[in-house]
Parts: C-alpha cells; structure tokens; sequence
C-alpha cells in the first residue's frame, strides 16, 4: 500500500476530504519522527511501540572487494508489533 493509498483509506473511512486525510496523515508521522529524532518512544497500546536503537560500531567486508571496513556506529529507527497487531496478522 503506497501512501496515497493510505491517505485515501484514512479519508473513507474517517469521512474526511482527501486533503484533510493527508494533512493529518503527515502531521501524525512529523510527530513520530520528531519525537525519534528526540529520543523518545511512540507507542501505541495494542498496535506497537516506535522507538531508537542503536547500532554498536562493528567490522564489515565490502561485498564486491572482499576488503574489510569499520562501520560506525548508528542510531536507527525501530518497530516492535503490539499484541493485537500481531493476532491480527497471524
């Protein structure tokens, strides 16, 4: 499902325009990342928890040289099903 797609659902079933779906679509993802960017978890009880991992810095082989390399350490983004959304799936 592609974002547009999304937004189109959201504006179906919510009753809003396609316009005022997206607003809120973006709006609800800038605060997701803003607060990743923060440093805090998003979590939605049922549905999953949105949170920041890091990486430790660790030694990797470049696929085409076999050469090996030293790749940093990182922060990534990261999510964890909740209990409903993973009955739902099942």
């Amino acid at each position: 499902m592609t974002k547009s797609e999304f937004v189109d659902q959201v504006a179906d079933r919510a009753g809003l325009t396609k316009k005022d779906a997206g607003d809120a679509v973006d709006a609800m993802l800038e605060t997701i990342e803003g607060a990743l960017r923060r440093g805090s978890d998003v979590t939605f009880s049922g549905f999953g928890k949105f949170s920041v991992s890091e990486r430790s810095a660790r030694e990797g082989r470049n696929p085409s040289t076999g050469e090996k390399i030293q790749i940093a350490a990182s922060k990534v983004p990261k999510f964890t099903a909740g209990a409903s959304l993973k009955k739902a799936v099942r």
